[in-house]
């Protein structure tokens, strides 16, 4: 029932939903408090009222968002509070008095400060927001970016003028109870220094060398910056908050780059989502600002999305076009129509090739280069399962997709089947469920189906790991969780987690650390091998965040259960058993038939009743009918072994950019060559400056 609620809330705990039900019903309880009059009951509902306002804000509840849209937002819910103060001074027959009129004088003046301080505040936030964010890129010596304001200033800052209306509250309170008036106008005159002076002290932000220059300035620094870095090859990238996951997965391949990388965001959401990475980063929300910047040195844009922001890109001539994407699946995504306005599509391996090639959507046979994948080296090879340890399955659906196709995603109708039959097999094996980011995003059901999945979970994962019979390390796991702690600690010390400036100051100071990045990289695989110790080795878990990562997941998995997605194809690196679930029913051959990355898994009906020859695979490798069809599509999909796939990579990058160096030196030498040719072989039409011979008179 509580989980009901919680989901209709739209809170995300228990906790939140006891706060928001609190701060609900101090209201009424206000109200009925200052017409009885009661000071106690009313003190006691206006504290209730704070702190569950505050704590909601902290925790950045949605009912909180949600409030603002129906009149009810904070400033309201502070002139109520007030309003419901002067209503109980009034029943107390304090209506006469000096105390009762000044108290009114207060919240009108107090609320004179709210205008010019949000107006600062807002001025502050527009001024210091520059035409681009960068991360290690050097504009220190180009362009002065003074400090941040102090952060105590700035954060959260309505909710702190709002707040100062504390001393006069508790003055009030304490004059209706005692009748002494001092207590009231000293509580009044505290909260009127302090919301006069939270205005004086933010005024010297507001101009003068506390603001960054001008865009002209900023933008003339980065092109300044450009033509000295000379950047040659550019991964572009688009997209909502959500899909950062999309640019991160390419962070390490560009690291790798034989060429001068660099990467070009179009949405600061995405920048405060990125992975940390030694590539230069700039993120330019305008298209004319992207438009006007220095790119002259590029010669290869790499594009890991099908956006329509894509544009501001690939009018530029001199540059070829790559499109890359970000997984490589038989999803229609995969061969979208628009990849056919790019130079060349980049697949893993013939599979994405022939995918094009019957699709037929546009994009030619001699425009599509087999790079591998670079991303899955991190991927290790099956062993099989490890002595003593019982095997485990990973459950990796992807998302319901924008359409409601059946086929998308397996969580709606056979998720719930799928889990329970792994928590229910025998012999036993633990089941980790790690579901895609996006999951429940567009679809209320599918973010149904996920909660009740993560419910099943969760609850056998504790039933485990108290039950004797799967008695695993408790010292060893002990220690491990402390050790999670100090390198959490460790790592939110070195990477200043919540300490940082604004967007301007992170630009100016953004330069990696390359032994601080080291370090960092360092902790996070000392982080990830303690995290699978934590917890036993037959325990079930439930896997969300970006930490511990897909891959992660795969290299202590010893099978898998997914979706048509790329996970499937990263996870045919491995060379693990993996099964995928046929949720649109087609059948199992024309599933196979339809997408290439299952014919070497074992497909799924929507009841999970073909699960058993998975497992069976799993225990006895006598019982894998599809070992050697798996290596087989591995290199079908996913390219050779050799050379690795950087080199692959690297090796495309080159050539590409030899093409475009060849094209721009071509039409920079050959122009008029070109128009003597072209008025050769076409004698009957008129090259531009021709005159047909006659005389021309003015």
């Amino acid at each position: 029932m509580i989980s009901t609620a919680i989901r209709v809330a739209r809170v995300g705990s228990a906790a939140e939903l006891a706060a928001a039900a609190l701060m609900m019903l101090g209201f009424p309880c206000l109200m009925l408090a200052a017409l009885l009059p009661n000071v106690g009951a009313f003190a006691a509902a206006a504290a209730v009222t704070y702190l569950a306002d505050h704590y909601l804000h902290r925790r950045g509840s949605y009912l909180v968002n949600r409030l603002s849209k129906v009149r009810a937002g904070l400033s309201i819910r502070f002139l109520i509070r007030q309003l419901l103060l002067v209503l109980l001074l009034a029943r107390l027959d304090l209506s006469d008095s000096m105390v009762f009129n000044a108290a009114i004088a207060c919240f009108l003046a107090f609320y004179g400060f709210q205008a010019p301080h949000a107006a600062l505040v807002t001025l502050i936030d527009l001024r210091r927001k520059m035409p681009i964010a960068a991360r290690n890129v050097d504009l220190g010596p180009r362009v002065r970016i003074p400090d941040a304001p102090p952060r105590r200033l700035l954060s959260r800052a309505t909710e702190k003028m709002l707040h100062l209306d504390l001393a006069a509250v508790v003055g009030l309170l304490v004059s209706g109870a005692t009748d002494v008036k001092v207590y009231g106008f000293a509580g009044i005159a505290v909260t009127l220094l302090l919301a006069l002076g939270y205005v004086v002290a933010i005024v010297p932000f507001v101009r003068g060398r506390k603001i960054p220059p001008n865009a002209n300035k900023v933008l003339a620094a980065l092109d300044d910056w450009l033509r000295a870095y000379r950047p040659e090859t550019v991964l572009y990238f688009s997209g909502s908050k959500d899909s950062a996951y999309q640019v991160n997965m390419w962070l390490e391949t560009m690291e790798q780059l034989d060429t001068r990388p660099l990467i070009i965001l179009r949405e600061r959401a995405i920048l405060e989502r990125m992975a940390p990475t030694t590539v230069p980063v700039i993120c330019v929300p305008g298209g004319v600002h992207l438009m006007n910047m220095d790119l002259s040195t590029v010669r290869v844009a790499l594009y890991a999305a099908n956006v329509g922001k894509n544009i501001h890109m690939l009018r530029v001539p001199t540059i070829k076009h790559v499109f890359i994407g970000h997984g490589d699946s038989d999803k229609l995504a995969s061969v979208n129509p628009f990849s056919k306005v790019y130079d060349e599509v980049w697949t893993a391996g013939r599979a994405g090739r022939d995918r094009y090639a019957i699709a037929d959507v546009g994009v030619r046979d001699d425009d599509i280069v087999e790079v591998g994948r670079p991303q899955l080296a991190p991927i290790k090879t099956w062993k099989g399962v490890p002595e003593g340890r019982i095997p485990t399955v990973l459950y990796a659906p992807t998302w319901e997709g924008w359409d409601d196709n059946p086929g998308n995603t397996s969580i709606l109708l056979a998720g719930e089947n799928i889990v329970r039959s792994l928590l229910e097999a025998e012999p036993p094996v633990r089941v980790l469920y790690k579901p895609h980011p996006f999951t429940g995003t567009r679809s209320g059901a599918a973010k149904a189906a996920h909660q009740r999945i993560t419910a099943l979970v969760e609850a056998a994962g504790a039933g485990r790991a108290a039950n004797p019979q799967f008695a695993s390390d408790v010292a060893g796991q002990a220690a491990a969780k402390e050790q999670l702690v100090r390198v959490e600690a460790r790592i939110a010390v070195l990477t200043g987690s919540g300490e940082t400036g604004d967007e301007a100051e992170a630009t100016r100071d953004g330069l990696i650390d390359m032994a601080l990045h080291t370090e960092v990289a360092r902790l996070r695989t000392e982080w990830n091998d303690a995290y699978w110790r934590s917890f036993g080795t037959a325990e079930h878990r439930v896997i969300t965040g970006a930490e511990p990562r897909l891959y992660d997941c795969f290299n202590v998995s010893d099978a898998m259960v997914s979706d048509i997605s790329s996970v499937v194809s990263d996870f045919i690196a491995s060379g693990k058993p993996y099964a995928v679930t046929d949720s649109a029913e087609l059948g199992a051959e024309e599933f196979k038939r339809q997408n290439t990355a299952v014919r070497g898994a074992v497909i799924l009906s929507n009841s999970a009743a073909e699960l058993g020859e998975l497992l069976e695979a799993v225990i006895d490798p006598a019982a894998d009918v599809q070992a050697t069809g798996r290596q087989e599509l591995k290199r079908y999909l996913l390219g050779p072994d050799e050379p690795a796939s950087i080199d692959q990579f690297n090796s495309a990058v080159r050539e590409l950019a030899r093409q475009a160096e060849r094209r721009n030196l071509g039409q920079k030498n050959g122009t008029s060559a070109a128009a003597v040719n072209l008025a050769a072989a076409l004698p009957g039409q008129r090259v531009t400056g021709e005159t047909d011979g006659a005389a021309v008179t003015g």
